[in-house]
Order: C-alpha cells, then structure tokens, then sequence
C-alpha cells in the first residue's frame, strides 16, 4: 500500500511543487522591484484565488466522482463525468470574463489599502490581463480533477511541468526584457494556462481517446459526440453532481472568505505588513501543496475502494496517509527552523521587508502542526465524495476564526492598534482555524467514510 500511495501522491507532489514555485518566481521577479510589488501580486493572486477556490469543486468533484467510478469499473459514468466538468468549467469561465468590471470593483472595495493606493492600482492592472485565461484556468481544474480519479498522476505532473516553464519563461522575458512589469507576469500566467490546456487535452485524447468514442457511439470521428453530451448532461445525473459540488462550493467559499480576509485585514493594518504576509504565506503555500500530493493520493484511493466496496484497502490507506503526514509535518518544522531566514531572501531584497518578516518567522513553525491533518482528510473526505460533512467541519473552522480575530482585536487593541499585536491575533485565528479543522473531519471519518464502504451503491454520498 506504500507504494502505490506513493506512485500517485509523488507525481502529484511534483505537480504542486511547480505551483508555488512558480509563485515565487512570480514574487521574486517583481519583489525586486519594490516593496509595492510584493504587496500587488499578493493582492492580485488572492483576488484570483478568491474567484478560482470557489469552483475548486471542478477538480476535487470529479476526481471523487471518477475515483468511484473507476473503483467499481464503470467506465461510461467516469467518462460522463469529464463531459459534465468539462462543459461547466466553460460556462463559469464565460460568466467570470463577461463580469470582470464588477468583479475588479468589488475587489478594489475588499483589498484598500491604506496609505499605498498604487498596491491595489497595480494589483487590477495584473487582474484584467490574468482574467482572459479563465477558461483554460477552470478547463484545466476539470482535466487534472479526472485524471487523479483514474488514478493517473503522472500525466497532471507532465501538464505543470510543462505550463510553469512556460509561465516562468515568459514573466521573465516580458519584466526583464520587455519591462512590461505586473503586467508582464499575469501575461505570462495566461500564455502559459491556455498552453496547459492544450497539452492536457492532447494527452487526454491520446491516452484515453478510445473510451470517449467507445461509449459515445463513434468508433472513429469526434472526440465527444452529441450522443455522450446529452447523456452526460441528464438531468438526474447533473442533480447529483450539483448536489455534492454544491457542499464543496460552499466550503471553498469559507476557505476563500479565510484567505481574502487574511490579506484584507493585513492591507488595513499597514503597507508593510501586506509584504510581510506575503512573504510568511509563502512558507504555508509550499508546506500545502507538498502535502496535498498525499492529499490527492488520498482522493484516489479512497474514492477506488468506495466503489469497489474494499473497507479493508481504505481504512490501511487512510491510516498509511496521516502515517507520512506525520512524517512530513515533522520534517518541515525543522527545515523551516534551520533555513526559514534564509528563505526569505529569495523572494526580496528590501531589507526593510525582511527585517520585519523575521518578527514573525516563530509562525513558519506552528504552520506545518496545525494545517497537516486538515490537508490530508480534505483529500479522504473529497474521495469519499463527503462533501455535507467537509463543508460542516469548514463552517465551524471559518466561525472559529473570525471570533477569535475579532475578540483578540477588541480585547487586547482597545483603542491603540499595535500592528505587531494585532498580526499575531490574524495568525492566531488562522492556526486554530487549521487545526480545527483536521480535529472535526477526524472525529466523523468513521461515520463519513468508512461507513461508506459498505454501502449499496444506491446510498452512496447520500
């Protein structure tokens, strides 16, 4: 079982390696710049991460929906399943890049930055080139969701690869060369979508070609035919998928609520602090996306032994799961220790900047112990398809945290803001809503999980 977690969450630790790696390519090119930049892409990438979290559901939805499907051998279903992502990821796409103006309005209104009006001034000017590569963005999210449900990382791994090259070439050919500045690295990002796209779909077309037309009724000719459309979008089906991804929606709209508010309530505090969250996000976005390769692994295995009715396989894998969590956890606590002020120096040269960001390092250590669990169950719950009970556990998280920054701030602000005080009591709120978080979905993985597998198929996710 080790291996086999490891042949998927390893590819998949590649492909989300790239990720914030390509973020801090992103940041170090523009954190050369000046303070003011740190602080725009920062703005620029959480108003993307606000939009782009909220359909989240297009990946883990289908990667749970064709996991099972896989597990219980129904290949038309898994098939069906990538027809309804897909066709869902185009539409919200379309919407988002019709309604750009009142988005930037309304992110101008929750991103203000006091004293630096050239931070949010910068952060739209990256928005409304970023936003024309929605469609690949979301059409991406419905590919990469469908090919963890078959249990093939590899192919995500070589789409990241190949996108972030294409990304990191071209951010640093337009600021260095071109010196098109913010404008040059959302430029980059969009190039670079739409060419992850198209890598994705020809090896989806390549590998699993002949599933697509075996099941739509054309031996030979399209690739999607109008026969496995309109079968794909049955209203019965389309039901169920909006049912569950409509939990998993409504949780990534708190986990999005978390992290807007994360860098809104730091613009209020100061331009400075605004950087230094930039950079201290940094060390949670990397620790994240190493661990969402087990997490993944985990949407795989548990969806396959689900439909495969395997109680046996699902609980040695989840058990195996939070065995390398453990592992991993303890690893990046002492690599942050020993490196963490070494580690900023890669985003920034402001020595401002880095002076007051090691104020706050003490977090970088306490990042790893509280989020773990939360990363790795999100992956068991998405591969359950437990959506109710994720976006429970997310609610109580999310009220946690609010009520702990706003009785932190009122109780020991009073009436003279101390910006060092009052950037601890956020990450206070931001760790308790963490480990929260990995505490509730533990205490309901027997009921939410287990129990499932041995159920009929009919009572599945219900």
């Amino acid at each position: 079982m080790n291996k086999r977690i490891l042949g998927l969450a390893i590819p998949n630790i590649i492909t989300n390696i790239t990720v914030p790696l390509l973020g801090m390519v992103d940041m170090a090119i523009v954190g050369h710049l000046s303070a003011a930049h740190i602080g725009a892409i920062a703005i620029g990438t959480q108003i993307f991460n606000l939009i782009y979290w909220n359909f989240g559901f297009l990946r883990m939805g289908t990667s749970g929906f064709t996991a099972q499907a896989y597990g219980a051998q129904d290949m038309p279903e898994a098939v069906r399943t990538f027809v309804r992502a897909i066709t869902i990821a185009f539409a919200v796409a379309l919407l988002l890049v019709v309604l750009q103006w009142p988005i930037s309005r309304l992110s101008e209104a929750i991103f203000r930055v006091e004293q630096g009006p050239d931070i949010i001034s910068m952060a739209l000017a990256y928005f409304f080139v970023r936003i024309w590569a929605a469609p690949a963005t979301l059409g991406l999210y419905a590919v990469k969701g469908w090919f963890i449900g078959m249990q093939n990382s590899k192919l995500p791994m070589w789409i990241a690869i190949f996108l972030n090259i294409i990304n990191i070439l071209c951010s640093l050919l337009f600021v260095l060369v071109f010196h098109w500045d913010i404008r040059g690295v959302a430029l980059g990002t969009v190039i670079a979508q739409y060419s992850g796209l198209i890598v994705g779909l020809f090896f989806l077309v390549r590998r699993y070609g002949h599933l697509f037309r075996q099941y739509g009724g054309i031996p030979k000719g399209p690739f999607i035919s109008r026969t496995l459309v309109a079968d794909s979008l049955k209203w019965g089906a389309m039901r169920r998928f909006f049912r569950i991804n409509g939990d998993i929606f409504l949780r990534t709209v708190c986990l999005s609520a978390v992290f807007t508010f994360i860098t809104a309530a730091s613009t209020r505090i100061s331009p400075e602090v605004v950087a230094v969250d930039a950079l201290l996000m940094q060390f949670f976005t990397l620790f994240s996306y190493i661990m969402d390769g087990f997490a993944y692994a985990g949407e795989s295995l548990v969806g396959r032994y689900i439909g495969a009715r395997d109680e046996r396989s699902l609980r040695l894998s989840v058990r195996l799961l939070l065995v390398w969590g453990v592992a991993l956890t303890i690893l990046f606590t002492l690599l942050y220790a020993v490196v963490g002020d070494q580690f900023l120096l890669l985003f920034s040269n402001d020595e401002s900047v880095i002076a007051a960001t090691r104020n706050y390092l003490f977090w970088t250590l306490i990042i790893p112990i509280c989020g773990f669990s939360a990363f790795l169950f999100d992956g068991i719950f998405v591969g359950a398809t437990a959506s109710r009970t994720m976006r429970n556990c997310m609610f109580v998280a999310s009220a946690a945290f609010f009520a702990i920054y706003y009785a932190g701030k009122y109780f020991l602000l009073n009436s003279v803001p101390n910006p060092y005080l009052w950037n601890n009591i956020l990450f206070t709120a931001f760790m308790a809503y963490l480990a929260l978080r990995g505490i509730l979905q533990a205490f309901s993985l027997r009921k939410a999980v287990y129990s499932q597998a041995c159920l009929p198929d009919s009572k599945i996710t219900k």
